[in-house]
């Protein structure tokens, strides 16, 4: 499979169309986030119900984390989970429109991470796409550091950032990753500033030649491993930070682990296999204790052209 086509496996853009999402918006500023959930739930039933493609998507993840469930059970799960991603993009909106008080939000391992920044090399934080990344996003704050932070947005997302709620503008330095050498300098230039560089580990970006391997699920999977090799050249050592909502109205953040890759290890995908294969190892634990908080609607297995 071609570098094109692998890319255009997975979509940043959103489900619903703008008239929908302003609909929420209004909700939550007129009812908070409880009047925006009575409804989503009706949205998911009908997405879940008379929408059997859009119910698809979850089903490669589900049907590897949950194996043996037959047809009634996997539609439930696939409701779930579903149901999950609403309330995360619903509270993710009450944090730009309510301010950050709508939430309460735990950080485990904020002594750990003033840590790693005070070493003076830089951080890259590897995140993924769980719980409420951008909840995570939102409390860096107290690491008193300049956050860098590696996204891809597609022409025409209507789906706003919690930061594009208002017009303070983003707090973060945006990177491109279809800029010049897929930002590779901008990361580098950041890490040597000391500054923390906000990545996703699980999604894969770029050309395959950028691209590695790993078991996840029980299933191989292609990642990028560009992230390791600037750790490598750098020294910067990667926090592996996930998310997830454990109340009505909380989230909690977990430094799940710390990946240091040696220096000069050079251009050899091979030798980055190891420390990739320890953030999946990673993210697979999550999935064990929250199957449901897990966002990846799209076939992350399908790595030729079988699928």
């Amino acid at each position: 499979m071609d570098s094109e086509k692998r890319e255009r496996q997975w979509s940043s853009r959103s489900v619903g169309t703008a008239w929908q999402h302003r609909f929420f918006y209004l909700l939550i500023r007129l009812g908070g986030r409880w009047a925006a959930y009575l409804v989503l739930y009706f949205i998911i039933f009908y997405y879940m119900l008379l929408r059997p493609d859009q119910r698809k998507k979850s089903e490669y993840y589900l049907r590897r984390r949950f194996p043996d469930s037959g047809p009634v059970r996997r539609w439930w799960q696939s409701y779930r989970m579903s149901l999950e991603l609403g309330k995360v993009l619903i509270d993710r909106a009450a944090v730009g429109i309510l301010g950050p008080e709508a939430l309460s939000v735990s950080l485990q391992g904020r002594e750990e991470l003033l840590e790693l920044v005070g070493e003076g090399r830089g951080l890259i934080l590897m995140m993924s796409h769980v719980g409420c990344w951008q909840v995570a996003m939102a409390t860096l704050r107290c690491l008193e550091t300049p956050v860098n932070l590696l996204i891809q947005r597609e022409e025409g997302d209507i789906d706003r950032h919690f930061f594009e709620h208002s017009d303070a503008g983003s707090p973060f330095h945006i990177i491109d990753p279809r800029g010049y050498l897929g930002g590779t300098l901008e990361m580098m230039g950041a890490l040597k500033k000391g500054e923390v560089l906000s990545v996703m580990g699980d999604r894969m970006l770029g050309s395959d030649r950028s691209s590695v391997s790993v078991r996840f699920l029980g299933d191989e999977m292609q990642v990028n491993f560009s992230s390791y090799k600037i750790a490598s050249a750098t020294g910067a050592p990667i926090a592996v930070l996930f998310s997830r909502k454990t109340g009505p109205s909380s989230y909690e953040l977990e430094v799940s682990g710390v990946i240091r890759v040696p220096a000069d290890l050079g251009r050899s995908k091979e030798a980055y296999r190891p420390y990739a294969q320890l953030f999946t190892r990673l993210l697979e634990e999550y999935t064990v204790k929250n199957p449901f908080q897990f966002f990846n609607f799209y076939d992350m297995w399908n790595n030729d052209d079988k699928g």
